[in-house]
């Protein structure tokens, strides 16, 4: 009777501390801890899927869904986060290269349609060239976006187990959400891609004909 009552007692302690210590923002503190990093602040946002890392700020902010969130997803889109401030406590060079391109971005993405029409309109093909530049600097940083994702989410995942924030099973249903979310980047990437291969084919063939 006595091994009876016990058995299920490891899970269900298990459950109470994930329940009450292991919701994302304390996930993210721990992961911050390991690594030796004290100045980034972790903050509430509201919204859904607001989640991010603010370098100049040093503030992890965690949406509705994951701050005081206990569950497998929750965990790790902190972690996830978390591993951004760790890009940046190291020095990791990809998401320095991008972040010094997204001046740049910004700039392609507020002009580059507006030269595109302006130089169809006109038919100035200086100015549908400089439109089709800038609508690659989005490509660019899309691009460079994929390494600083993919590796936040290795190091989400090491922290993660080496942490023993999540049991095994646990650890492959993060391993699935943030694989999922790293897709995305994937997917944006190529419909970027194929609308300014798109954009350089159609501007090519107007010229022709």
């Amino acid at each position: 009777m006595s091994a009876q009552k016990k058995k299920p007692f490891p899970g269900l302690l298990f459950l109470s501390l994930l329940q009450l210590f292991q919701r994302g923002a304390q996930a993210a503190q721990r992961i911050l801890q390991a690594n030796g990093i004290t100045d980034v602040r972790i903050e509430h946002i509201s919204g859904k899927l607001t989640d991010h890392f603010d370098p100049q700020a040093k503030v992890i902010r965690l949406s509705d869904e994951v701050y005081g969130v206990a569950s497998i997803a929750a965990v790790g889109v902190a972690a996830h986060e978390a591993g951004h401030a760790v890009q940046y406590a190291t020095d990791y060079a990809p998401i320095r290269i991008r972040a010094a391109i997204i001046p740049a971005t910004r700039i392609g993405s507020n002009l580059s349609w507006p030269l595109l029409i302006a130089g169809l309109i006109f038919n100035w093909s200086v100015l549908v060239w400089a439109g089709i530049l800038l609508f690659g600097l989005v490509t660019v940083f899309q691009l460079a976006t994929l390494p600083v994702e993919f590796n936040a989410s290795r190091r989400a995942l090491a922290a993660i187990e080496s942490r023993n924030l999540l049991t095994d099973d646990e650890l492959r249903g993060a391993r699935s959400v943030l694989r999922a979310a790293a897709m995305t980047y994937v997917a944006a990437l190529l419909v970027s891609f194929a609308q300014l291969l798109r954009l350089i084919i159609l501007y090519g063939n107007r010229r022709r004909d």
